[in-house]
């Protein structure tokens, strides 16, 4: 197969919601029906005693949660979809917010009893940024929830974008009786089963069959010939380019825990989503189906597999075709790299792969080389643009508990920080620690890992710090100064880059006017500008 038909034929997304929307849980059915799992286990159910696939840290399991980003990779319709699960939970949103920048599209997932929540508002806002095409799925309509027109507006007020419902449900909760697909004008009928995948779905071509009054009763065939009227009076007819631009949202309604309305959310996504397009690097716009090999670190993840302590960085492939055992060039470092055992994924699961095309996402085995948005290519000096990292909003010291345990300790705490799960500073004099996150979660996520992975224990001093900024000038002298006279307020990140650390919202904005010449970074991304014109 030709370079340009491998990359027609990839579908790369991520599954964003607010936390217990059932993404998770959509994941693992997704995963289903593309044949890649037998049977999908609901990752806070009893009941069914295999854990979801998709949350493979002991840490997710214990909570019900997931706190890292999953790639899974599966079969679908002829596409090779790359799924990748993120968290939900807002104290994890820095790394849902890094695999928005490796996915070409995205489903978000909203709860049709509970609607539009803050987190799927500030996700939404991320999608934005990068005009990414958005299909949405009302989830667990067999549970009594808010009306379907209620929820579409609801949807184009808060997130502020167009909606086109492609499905139609029949019915809400004790009463849902299945789904009218108004992409392919058929109907099917609602079955529960939670775990395999139901073969008893009937298909009715024609809204005025009198079969429909047979299968769901006079009033809801009623009913829903009058909605689907009124959909199609409302609504504009389904524009793909709007959809693939960002503009439209194309809305579907299920239950994912049931399998339904599942299957015609992926036969949808495989027809219209996009495949791998062109992305932006510093220099310039590299296409997908350029010869030449080129790709980013999105993710780090240390202690995949805590008996092997492995530590696996995840590469977005964006053009030319990746290949085991070839001399890749790492930009930032200026050295050649091969390797020997690249990874596809299915959650914990993982098989070496021969090459790699763009849209597909790879594990490739790292010693300490590789940085959050890295670049490798066959020689180009490219860096790809939009990997930030956010100003942290809570910050504590690290205070080691167990002397005898301080290289663990240091070493935890850098690998877990180059992952991206929180900020490392370090404060002079006396080499302080300071971690920053978005969440107070975070903290128990670290000392649970630092503690089970690196036989490292240590406590949390909160800091009185309202923001970190990074700071540039173009007067290294006007700087210098500045970071003498407020010396005990800098801090270095572990790129070794300044950051101003301040008190109070009233001295941050009166550090920021009295300084003109300096300039206050609440986003960091501006450092891979920076290190492209030192080189």
């Amino acid at each position: 197969m030709s370079l340009k038909e491998e990359v027609q034929k990839r579908r790369t997304f991520a599954i964003i919601s607010h936390p217990d929307a059932g993404k998770t849980t959509l994941t693992e059915k997704c995963l289903l029906f593309g044949g890649a799992i037998q049977t999908a286990g609901a990752v806070k159910s009893n009941k069914i005693k295999k854990g979801a696939a998709s949350d493979f840290m002991e840490i997710e399991r214990q909570r019900g949660i997931s706190v890292a980003t999953s790639v899974m990779s599966f079969d679908y319709n002829n596409c090779k979809v790359n799924l990748l699960d993120t968290p939900g939970h807002k104290d994890f949103a820095e790394d849902t917010y890094r695999t928005l920048t490796a996915v070409d599209s995205v489903i978000l997932v909203i709860d049709c009893v509970k609607g539009v929540e803050e987190q799927t508002e500030r996700l939404m806002e991320v999608c934005r940024m990068r005009d990414t095409p958005v299909i949405i799925f009302i989830n667990k309509m067999d549970r009594e929830g808010r009306p379907p027109f209620d929820l579409l507006d609801e949807l184009e007020q808060k997130l502020h974008i167009s909606t086109r419902p492609l499905a139609w449900p029949i019915g809400m909760g004790s009463d849902f009786q299945g789904v009218y697909n108004l992409y392919e004008k058929s109907l099917y009928l609602f079955s529960a089963n939670k775990t395999k995948i139901s073969d008893d779905i009937v298909a009715i071509q024609d809204l005025n069959d009198p079969e429909l009054d047979k299968a769901v009763g006079e009033r809801a065939a009623n009913q829903l010939r009058e909605d689907v009227e009124l959909v199609e009076g409302v609504y504009e007819p389904f524009n793909l380019e709007m959809y693939q631009s960002g503009l439209l949202a194309p809305v579907f309604f299920g239950s994912a825990l049931n399998n339904f309305g599942v299957k015609e959310l992926l036969d949808a996504f495989t027809r219209i989503a996009p495949h791998p397009h062109d992305r932006e690097s510093v220099n310039r716009v590299v296409a997908p189906e350029e010869n030449k090999f080129s790709g980013f670190i999105f993710k780090i993840h240390a202690n995949l597999d805590p008996r092997h302590r492995d530590r696996i960085a995840f590469l977005r492939v964006c053009s030319g075709k990746f290949e085991r055992n070839k001399f890749f060039h790492h930009v930032r470092l200026d050295k050649n790299f091969r390797f020997s055992n690249p990874y596809a994924f299915l959650a914990q699961d993982k098989e070496v792969i021969e090459e790699a095309f763009p849209g597909d996402v790879i594990g490739l085995y790292d010693t300490g080389n590789f940085k959050i948005g890295d670049t490798l290519t066959e020689g180009e000096d490219l860096i790809f643009k939009g990997i930030p990292s956010f100003s942290p909003e809570i910050f504590r010291e690290v205070i080691n508990t167990d002397p005898m345990k301080t290289k663990q300790l240091e070493k935890g705490v850098q690998q877990l920080t180059d992952e991206g799960v929180a900020q490392l500073f370090i404060q002079q004099p006396g080499n302080r620690k300071i971690i920053g996150t978005v969440g107070e979660l975070q903290f128990d996520v670290i000392q649970y890992r630092l503690e089970n992975e690196y036989g490292a224990s240590c406590r949390f001093i909160p800091m009185n710090v309202y923001k970190a900024c990074w700071l540039t000038s173009e007067n290294q002298e006007v700087l210098d100064a500045f970071c003498r006279i407020k010396a005990k307020d800098i801090a270095f990140d572990k790129d070794n880059n300044r950051v101003y650390m301040a008190e109070t919202e009233w001295q941050l904005n009166m550090t920021i006017r009295n300084n003109p010449e300096i300039q206050f970074h609440f986003i960091s991304e501006f450092t891979t500008t920076e290190h492209m014109e030192r080189k």
